[in-house]
C-alpha cells in the first residue's frame, strides 16, 4: 500500500517527459494524464501519512477552493485577470471551466506544502513564527509553480488572456495580476491548511532533525517539477516565452527549493546521508 504513491508519482512524471515528444489530442490527453497522476499521488501520500480527515480537507481546500476562483477568475476577471479556457481540450467542464483545472491546485500545493514543513520544522523557532513562515512559503511557492504552468499552458493554447494588461518581461500574454491573485488564493489555501494541521496534530514528526522524513514522494515531485520544468522550458519545449517562465519559475520556486537542499544536506550524518529523506520502517 505505501509503494502506490510512489508508482502513480513515477507515471506522472513518465507522462511529464512525454509531454514534449507529442502534440495535438495526444498532448492533450498527457496533459490530462499528468494533472491526474500528481493529484492522486498527492491525495494518496496525504491519506497515507496524514489520515483520512486530513487528506479530505486537502481536497475540498485546494481542488474546491480552486475550482471557486477558477469559475469566479473566468466570470469576473477577478482574482487573475481576464482569461478563458479552450473548450474541448481537457476532457468536460463545467460553466467553461475543465474539471481537471482543480486537481492542479491539488497537485500543486501538496508538494510544496510537505517541501515547505520539512524546512519550517527544522528550524528552530517559536510555533507562531513557524506558521508565518510556512504560509508565506507555500504561497511564493505556489506562484513559483505558476511561474512555470502558464506560459506553457498558454503557448499550448489550453487558456488565453484578454485583458491585455501588462506582463513581466519576455512573458507579455498573462498579466501580472494573475500572479498577484495566485499569491492570495495560495495564501488562503495555506492558511487554512495550517489552521487544520496544528488542529489535528499534524503527521507524526520525526525526534530530531537528523531523522528520517515519511514525505519523500512529494518532496521528490517537488524538485522534479522545480528542477525538470525549467530544463523543459529551456531546452524541450517551443516558445519564446518559455525561455523567460524557465528563469522565472527557477528563482521563485527556488526560495523553497534552495533552503530544501540545504536542509536536508545539513540534517544529514556523514553515515546516514543517503537516508534523510527515505521513508521510516513501519
Amino acid at each position: 500500500m505505501r509503494s502506490a504513491p510512489v508508482v502513480v508519482a513515477a507515471a506522472a512524471v513518465g507522462c511529464q517527459i512525454v509531454y514534449p515528444l507529442v502534440s495535438g489530442s495526444t498532448r492533450d490527453a498527457v496533459t490530462v494524464a499528468v494533472v491526474a497522476l500528481l493529484a492522486l499521488a498527492s491525495i494518496l501520500h496525504a491519506a497515507l501519512y496524514r489520515g483520512a480527515w486530513w487528506t479530505v480537507v486537502l481536497i475540498v481546500v485546494t481542488a474546491g477552493s480552486g475550482f471557486v476562483s477558477e469559475l469566479v477568475g473566468t466570470a469576473t476577471g477577478f482574482p487573475f485577470g481576464e482569461y478563458f479556457y479552450a473548450q474541448n481540450r481537457l476532457g468536460p467542464s463545467v460553466f467553461e471551466v475543465p474539471l481537471v483545472v482543480p486537481l492542479a491546485w491539488t497537485a500543486g500545493f501538496y508538494p510544496i506544502w510537505c517541501a515547505v514543513s520539512f524546512v519550517v520544522e527544522r528550524i528552530d523557532i517559536s510555533q507562531a513564527r513557524a506558521t508565518a513562515l510556512r504560509i508565506t512559503a507555500v504561497a511564493v511557492g505556489m506562484v513559483g509553480w505558476d511561474l512555470y504552468l502558464d506560459p506553457q499552458m498558454v503557448t499550448d493554447g489550453q487558456w488565453t488572456w484578454t485583458s491585455g494588461a501588462v506582463g513581466l518581461p519576455g512573458v507579455p500574454s498573462i498579466p501580472l495580476t494573475n500572479y498577484l491573485g495566485w499569491l492570495v488564493v495560495a495564501t488562503s489555501m495555506a492558511v487554512i491548511m495550517s489552521s487544520f494541521d496544528r488542529a489535528v496534530g499534524g503527521p507524526p514528526r520525526s525526534v530530531g532533525p537528523a531523522q528520517p522524513s515519511g514525505d519523500a514522494v512529494p518532496i521528490g515531485l517537488f524538485l522534479w517539477t522545480w528542477l525538470g520544468s525549467a530544463l523543459a522550458h529551456a531546452v524541450f519545449l517551443e516558445g519564446a516565452e518559455l525561455r523567460y517562465s524557465a528563469v522565472y519559475g527557477f528563482v521563485v520556486m527556488g526560495t523553497v527549493g534552495v533552503p530544501l537542499i540545504a536542509t536536508a544536506w545539513r540534517a544529514r550524518s556523514p553515515r546516514d546521508r543517503h537516508t534523510s529523506l527515505t521513508t521510516p520502517a513501519d
